[in-house]
């Protein structure tokens, strides 16, 4: 709900009952340039020949561009804006921006407000210190950014300044991808084309464009400041490197789902309202498992709004906390012992008809259709795995896959018994003719009670198909889901095209019998993905590796599979990625892994030094001083036995963190030696890393031994139950 009369950010904090609002069907998007906006600023004419450009993909002429700018200004100067910015998304995973004024000196110390089609449609920010994975090197500094119409222009407000941010896609001088957007606009386009493709084939030639949906559910932490501050690792890292669990985490389930406290409600309705302000559909809010995390998840939408508005919410989520002495935690596993953080990506297929193509249909026809999409999805996730599982290998991901608290590191298939017991019916041939009958007699009649959500839920499952949708669970909280996005729109392209011939080939008058000849053959051979168990069990791995499924446990291992032909072949096929661009996003990814654990060490080595060895010797001081005052008042023969432990444990420890500190310091020197980045980061991740947890054990067994007075870091027991 929205209050009438304008209000500052912290009066929004405080509810007053005799406030008024308004419906927030009043204020939704009123922070973007949507279709309501365009309606209200340009002429029917150039909305037509805009609409035309953002959904059938024909060029903007700059006479329309200049209109469009120039309304889209006077729009944004209503509403406060001084400055605009092309927002684009680096290969860093998050948001990036310019901010350029309105303003254009016309002589004699007068300015007026101007913005150009030109400038609308395309930037030249420079920006070379981004990532880009040797496409160009720091001093060929020219980067472009282009105009996304598909996605809304908003404002973002920060504090009294207001700007135009416009989406664009970011790509070099000679035309490669620096960026997320791009590949993933591309593989739109590739699973539209050949989605359409195979629609028609099967007799649906009403639709003219089909486009993945997104629904990312998005987990993450919050803490107090005045902790968050006193943790060097939670500010330089997003994870605290040390520190024991509490003697109660999440073991009563008593947070999970639980009554919402006054002060965290109060934050999600302002991270909400500035949401509904952007045109976000923020639908779902709840308490996770863990004590202090919390879900939100929006409506579903088409790709790349969702992967805008996706960001959108994770900088919401950090800028809104500061505003009640919060900090938004999104890393992927911010505190050991406990639950960490995902995003769970719903992806699902449309067509421009409104129609969900992995929606069980009422027609024998449309359970057709619904099985050819269906099993090329599981085809191209059986197919390409490996690619799929680096989608979403990162440093802090690595924390939390496979930790019983997430999907493991191999990735499977879920289906439900409902599915599987239909699927493999068709295997075994139950429909020898595909009649409408015998489709009836087979059960398919019955799917559309799946679109229900008759299908069960599988929580350990990477990949489980629940009633419409495939929840791809395996993505980290902090990460950018547009890369996953892009894997799965292009390995679900190149299925739907290999179904496609195989069904031209067998041919026949029957198109219903050719589709469940092959469709009976690709059961067979896509059933090793199929899983419906439990994904956590020891059998579960061994049985994997008889089935011969990837089990790539760590990112640098991961990594690998974005460079093998396979993969380099796939993309550039399909125009998503090509061969120099792909090449390019491991590198990055790799690189990115190397700083991040560098990071780690740095702060682990900073809390040993500046923070626990101090401490620990602190206590032992205390101690040795009271051994030696109890014996000089009562003599030597009184037993200080357990004091006398207590300080050899404490010695011991203190010991060990110091020489452990060492030796992971000087893995890293090592390993910064090396020239080949692959194999320095698996000399990080196989030594360093293991170091580093068994460094942590001896830190956080000192912490329960040291006086509370004494020990400097804040405790996860104070950090995680905010009152």
């Amino acid at each position: 709900m929205k209050k009438t009369a304008p209000i500052t950010a912290s009066e929004r904090s405080y509810i007053v009952e005799k406030e008024k609002f308004v419906p927030v069907s009043e204020y939704f998007g009123e922070d973007t340039f949507n279709n309501k906006a365009m309606k209200d600023k340009l002429s029917k004419d150039v909305c037509k020949k805009l609409m035309a450009a953002m959904n059938e993909d024909k060029k903007l002429d700059i006479e329309t561009a200049n209109i469009v700018a120039h309304a889209m200004k006077e729009w944004a100067i209503a509403k406060g804006a001084t400055h605009f910015a092309h927002w684009f998304q680096p290969m860093t995973g998050i948001t990036a921006e310019k901010h350029d004024a309105f303003v254009d000196p016309v002589g004699n110390g007068e300015v007026i407000e101007r913005f150009s089609g030109k400038q609308l449609v395309q930037g030249e920010p420079d920006a070379s210190s981004f990532p880009s994975g040797g496409i160009r090197a720091t001093f060929e500094a020219r980067g472009y950014t282009a105009w996304d119409m598909s996605s809304p222009a908003f404002i973002r407000r920060n504090g009294i300044s207001t700007t135009l941010c416009i989406p664009t896609a970011f790509i070099s001088y000679t035309g490669e991808a620096l960026d997320k957007k791009t590949p993933l606009l591309r593989s739109n386009k590739a699973v539209s084309d050949s989605a359409v493709k195979m629609l028609k084939l099967l007799g649906n030639t009403g639709v003219k464009r089909v486009f993945s949906t997104l629904g990312p559910e998005q987990e993450y932490f919050l803490i107090d400041t005045d902790y968050f501050y006193k943790r060097p690792d939670l500010v330089l890292g997003g994870r605290t490197v040390a520190g024991a669990a509490p003697a109660k985490g999440q073991e009563l389930e008593d947070q999970y789902f639980g009554s919402i406290k006054e002060r965290i409600s109060s934050y999600m309705h302002d991270v909400e309202e500035e949401l509904f302000k952007l045109g976000v559909p923020a639908k779902t809010r709840h308490n996770e498992v863990a004590p202090s995390q919390f879900e939100i998840a929006p409506v579903f939408e088409e790709a790349n709004l969702a992967v805008d508005h996706n960001q959108l919410v994770m900088d919401t989520l950090r800028s809104v906390a500061k505003k009640h002495n919060l900090a938004a935690l999104l890393h992927e596993k911010p505190f050991a012992g406990i639950n960490g953080s995902g995003k769970h990506v719903n992806w699902s297929l449309s067509d421009n008809n409104g129609n969900n193509l992995l929606n069980p249909g009422s027609t024998p026809h449309d359970n057709i259709q619904f099985l050819v999409f269906l099993i090329a999805t599981i085809r191209g996730v059986y197919r390409h795995a490996d690619i799929l599982r680096a989608s979403v290998a990162s440093y802090a991901n690595d924390h939390r896959l496979g930790a019983n608290e997430a999907p493991p590191a191999i990735i499977s298939a879920f289906l439900g018994d409902q599915l599987t017991k239909i699927l493999d019916d068709i295997e075994k041939g139950t429909v020898t003719k595909a009649t409408n009958g015998e489709i009836i007699d087979l059960g398919i009649s019955s799917l559309p009670i799946v679109s229900k959500d008759n299908t069960d839920r599988n929580r350990t499952s990477p990949f489980a198909f629940t009633g419409n949708k495939f929840e791809f669970r395996a993505v980290g909280s902090s990460q950018s889901i547009s890369f996953p996005a892009t894997v799965i729109n292009t390995i679900v392209a190149e299925s739907l095209d290999y179904l496609a011939e195989k069904i031209k080939k067998v041919g026949g008058k029957n198109l219903n019998q050719a589709v469940f000849a092959i469709l009976k053959d690709e059961i067979k051979a896509i059933k090793p993905i199929l899983f419906n168990g439990d994904n956590y069990t020891k059998e579960w791995e061994e049985e994997a590796s008889k089935r011969k499924l990837p089990n790539d446990k760590t990112t640098p291992v991961a990594l690998k599979a974005l460079i093998t032909n396979k993969a380099l072949d796939l993309f550039e096929k399909y125009g998503v990625l090509s061969k120099v661009e792909l090449k390019s996003r491991y590198l990055i990814h790799l690189e990115k892994y190397i700083k991040d654990l560098e990071i780690e060490v740095k702060c682990l080595n900073n809390i040993c030094m500046n923070h626990v060895i101090p401490a620990g010797t602190a206590y032992q001081k205390e101690l040795a001083k009271a051994v030696a005052l109890t014996k000089e008042a009562l003599g030597t023969g009184v037993d200080t036995v357990a004091q006398k432990e207590i300080l050899k444990k404490i010695v011991a420890l203190l010991n060990k963190i110091y020489t452990g500190n060492k030796e992971i310091l000087a893995t890293v020197e090592g390993a910064s030696a090396l020239h080949d980045e692959q194999k320095k980061a698996e000399l990080l991740c196989n030594k360093a890393k293991t170091k580093m947890d068994e460094l942590r054990e001896y830190v956080d067994e000192l912490e329960g031994m040291v006086d509370d007075d004494i020990w400097p870091l804040p405790r996860f027991w104070e950090m995680l139950f905010i009152s």
